[in-house]
């Protein structure tokens, strides 16, 4: 999910920004900006409704935001 840091960054953001925002903890989502981890689906909808973008641009299905 290198999508994730790339919004991320884009925006300035820490994941403890991430994480007061969605509630998704930290270490879970260092996991998956690091592909060590698959997201549920509930978290990829929190996610991408957080950042604006469909969950095929988060999973990379897709290049429009």
């Amino acid at each position: 999910m290198n999508r994730l840091q790339e919004l991320r960054k884009e925006k300035k953001l820490t994941l403890v920004d991430v994480y007061f925002a969605t509630g998704i903890i930290m270490t879970t989502l260092s996991r998956y900006e690091s592909n060590k981890r698959e997201p549920k689906i509930s978290y990829l909808i929190k996610l991408a409704d957080y950042f604006n973008v469909s969950i095929d641009y988060l999973v990379g299905r897709s290049d429009e935001r």
